[in-house]
């Protein structure tokens, strides 16, 4: 049914009966010159024809070449950007580390030398001398 169709479609339309083997032309041609690119069926070929098909080559080549190397830069930048974000995130961490460090020492070296503790605890705790003797005078 569907070819029926078709071919009903084709019958009534010759331009487009051209158009359809005018397409089926350049593909076959196509198909050929692909070929030849892979280096298949190039016995046949002219000189001129296998000059062609070098250019063409060499032209590919040096383009898949240049695209290589923007790959390439593009890596190495991304690669030192990230280690520029590294150093500083190393800096920022040794930072926080040396200063978590001094703060333990200051923590730790209060509570041994004795600090006046009279200064943290709230006044109804702090111990007060019962004898009048050892009350300061003023």
């Amino acid at each position: 049914m569907k070819q029926e169709s078709i071919d009903f479609a084709l019958n009534r339309s010759p331009n487009l009966s051209n158009e359809i083997d005018r397409i089926k032309k350049e593909n076959d041609s196509m198909q050929i010159e692909l070929r030849h690119l892979r280096g298949e069926d190039i016995t046949s070929l002219q000189y001129k024809e296998l000059m062609a098909i070098e250019d063409a080559l060499e032209n590919g080549l040096a383009s898949v070449r240049a695209r290589q190397m923007d790959v390439v830069d593009m890596a190495r930048k991304n690669t030192k950007m990230l280690e520029e974000d590294n150093k500083q995130l190393n800096f920022f961490l040794n930072q926080q580390h040396i200063a978590l460090e001094n703060a333990r020492e200051q923590m730790d070296h209060g509570y041994q030398r004795g600090r006046d503790y009279n200064s943290q605890m709230p006044f109804a705790f702090r111990v007060q001398p019962m004898q009048p003797n050892l009350q300061e005078r003023m």
